[in-house]
């Protein structure tokens, strides 16, 4: 009934269309006569290649919509609204898609426009935009039949697995057949328009014409811009009819732009409130008060009833520093002796795991010490700034707070998230050219690197004595291409992976010596921690035993040294490094205080763009996409060994996960310096134990 409802409401309308098109084709040549006709007609071809887009979309919404699992989740008032809001992002998509082609023809002198070679070069462009077109179409479908859904940042994160993701497409799928199967009706669509399109396109066209195409296509895709995204789908209560709603080529784009899945979607749940529950039970059993116990946050008052230490900090996040190569942990090649030697005389966690397997994951464990949420990492996100973090507890503790890079920080927008949050960034553009030996294309060498931070360290304390300062500073070096300085040891320059970490154990010594020789360094903490390790890779299998790190917390003069192996996460990083300085603070961490918790709730994040990890000592909770959940038995080393069992820890797991999202985007993790500055002087009369 609804599909004779549809074609009684959209057919006449699209066969006038059709019609109406088609007949401007076939005459183009007497069209051409007159100039406001004329111009009309050189820009027919890229409206009949949008109407072509919009017709393929909604063939595909239809079909989509059809499936009987999804049509019974609405309404057919739902499914009104679903064409009608899929109309917009179809037309909205298929303007995207035609811009280039709307710049050709303004663009395309009329002798050009009139050759032969065009009309071919015209013709091999149709046949491929029509097959991009259809095999879209039929991706849509088989993505709908893996993840209930368009496309979203699972179909994002598959471009950065290409050799897993087309493996298991080819194995599952005869994608062959299935791609050679496509060639034709794309290449009937080609063959049937090609003649007509080439005619109205070597219509004549004057400059006056040319410019107020460009005008008013650029002005449509700014007002789309501006007034259309992917929240104006979400009209009904089921995520089906919203879901339907969208266009695949729109969504995606708008999941790589957001970075995010969304969990409550995707993954298995609990009810809000006992997550939450669960998650506030297990941060309060690590101590503080609440500050409002009966309130939706986790914000506590940490206060250690001692004195506080404000020390100057340089916490060094070391580009994929897996533990695998450090002779503290075994390795026998000699990579790392000045690593080793800190490993002896530092505050050294011997287990800890990072939370991911990217840059941008390690920053924001270390930054913002919350569990990773689905999707990109929040540092790439929108809506990042002003969140709680060690940047802003730092900074309400009065202290100079730095984030240095050795590249160009607008690469992952880090610049972006560390000056949206409390923290002033240096990044290459500010290391002077003479103080720059080599270079790749990552960055700038760790030593001159490390050089800037002292520099800065110096400038700053000099301009304000008795205001210390906290560096979070970010390498580069232990990179493909694994390029460094020449002379500084004995593997040569760009031979592999050894040289690079070899170079950067050589570049973290000479920072220690060259602070020692500093006036402040003696009441400074260095915090030697990796962003992540250096074959951690996998899409639903996360290989746990290659997300070891090393942290480090070295201060001869404050810190005694002492080897702790307790299970540890990367967002653990800051609250533990907070309790060394015996901070009072507000503090919204997730992460924990691993010298003042109880061992018994020792835990491990470990996920990448999908897979989401919760790891004790004995047991991994594996979280995936369709609200699958899997338990493993893991081995002392982090490997996984069979399959398990254990409800209460997949309920800790997914409480976790659940709740690091919600208090994301529902604003919990906002700083709320910004709202009530008072409440850092001093601990509030609505402090209470809960």
């Amino acid at each position: 009934m609804l599909a004779g409802l549809l074609w009684d409401l959209l057919g006449p309308a699209a066969t006038f269309l059709a019609g109406a098109a088609f007949a401007l084709l076939d005459h183009g040549a007497a069209l051409r006569q007159r100039e406001g006709i004329a111009f009309m007609t050189r820009f027919l071809p890229a409206g009949i290649a949008m109407g072509v887009a919009i017709a393929v979309a909604t063939l595909t919404r239809v079909a989509l919509m059809l499936r009987p699992e999804v049509f019974a989740a609405g309404g057919l008032v739902d499914w009104m609204q679903a064409l009608a809001y899929g109309l917009l992002f179809d037309t909205v998509a298929g303007l995207y898609l035609v811009a280039p082609f709307v710049l050709w023809l303004a663009l395309l002198p009329d002798r050009v426009a009139r050759w032969r070679a065009h009309g071919a070069l015209m013709a091999a462009g149709l046949l491929g935009f029509g097959y991009g077109l259809i095999v879209v179409a039929i991706a849509e479908w088989l993505f709908w039949d893996e993840f209930g859904s368009r496309f979203n940042f699972i179909a994002v994160d598959y471009l950065l697995y290409t050799h897993e993701v087309l493996g298991n497409i080819w194995e599952s799928y005869p994608v062959g057949r299935i791609l050679i199967g496509l060639l034709l009706p794309a290449a009937l669509l080609s063959a049937w328009l090609t003649r007509r399109m080439h005619v109205a396109a070597s219509a004549p066209l004057r400059w006056r014409g040319a410019v107020l195409a460009l005008a008013a296509c650029g002005i449509a895709i700014a007002l789309t811009l501006r007034y259309v995204n992917s929240d104006l789908k979400s009209f009904a209560r089921e995520d089906a009819p919203n879901d339907i709603a969208g266009n695949g080529v729109y969504e995606f784009f708008a999941a790589n732009y957001r970075n995010e899945l969304d969990y409550d979607r995707h993954y298995a749940t609990l009810p809000l409130g006992e997550a939450m529950s669960l998650v506030r039970d297990a941060l309060h059993a690590d101590g503080g008060s609440w500050v409002a116990p009966d309130g939706p946050g986790v914000e506590r008052l940490i206060d250690p009833g001692r004195p506080e230490r404000r020390l100057n900090v340089v916490l060094v996040s070391v580009e994929s520093l897996g533990a695998e190569y450090l002779g503290a942990y075994g390795d026998r090649r000699r990579l790392t002796p000045n690593l080793d030697r800190l490993a002896r005389e530092s505050l050294w966690f011997s287990n800890v795991y990072a939370t991911g397997n990217r840059t941008v994951r390690g920053l924001e464990a270390l930054s913002l010490a919350l569990p990773p949420t689905p999707g990109q990492s929040i540092v790439r996100r929108p809506n990042n700034d002003a969140l709680f973090s060690l940047g802003s507890v730092f900074e309400d503790k009065d202290y100079s707070v730095l984030f240095a890079y050795g590249g160009y920080g607008y690469f992952d927008n880090m610049n972006a998230f560390f000056d949206a949050n409390d923290y002033r960034s240096v990044d290459r553009r500010g290391i002077p050219a003479s103080r720059i030996e080599f270079e790749n294309i990552w960055g700038v060498a760790d030593e001159h690197l490390y050089d800037q931070v002292i520099e800065e360290m110096d400038r700053a304390l000099a301009a304000h004595p008795g205001q210390p300062v906290f560096a979070h500073v970010m390498t580069t070096s232990n990179h493909r291409p694994y390029t460094y300085p020449p002379g500084r040891i004995d593997i040569a320059s760009g031979t592999g992976r050894e040289g690079a970490v070899k170079y950067t154990d050589y570049a973290i010594g000479r920072l220690i010596e060259s602070a020692r020789r500093r006036p402040w360094f003696d009441d400074t903490v260095f915090v030697i921690v990796a962003d992540h390790g250096a074959n951690a890779r996998g899409t639903t299998r996360i290989p746990v035993d290659k997300y070891l790190i090393p942290v480090m917390l070295y201060a001869p003069k404050h810190i005694a040294a002492q080897r702790v192996d307790r299970l540890m996460s990367q967002i653990d990083v800051a609250p533990t490094l907070l309790g060394v300085l015996e901070f009072r603070y507000y503090n919204k961490f997730f992460g924990r205080d691993m010298l003042h918790a109880p061992a018994r709730a020792d835990r491990a994040f470990v996920a990448n763009y999908q897979a989401l990890g919760y790891m004790t000592g004995r047991h991994l909770v594996m979280l995936h996409p369709k609200r699958k959940v899997e338990v493993f038995r893991i081995d002392p080393g982090g490997r996984i060994t069979a399959p398990a069992e254990d409800p209460a820890l997949v309920r800790e797991a997914i409480a976790f996960y659940q709740g690091a999202s919600h208090v994301f985007r529902s604003g919990l993790y906002r700083d709320e310096e910004q709202l009530a500055p008072e409440r850092r002087t001093g601990a509030p009369a609505h402090v209470a134990r809960r």
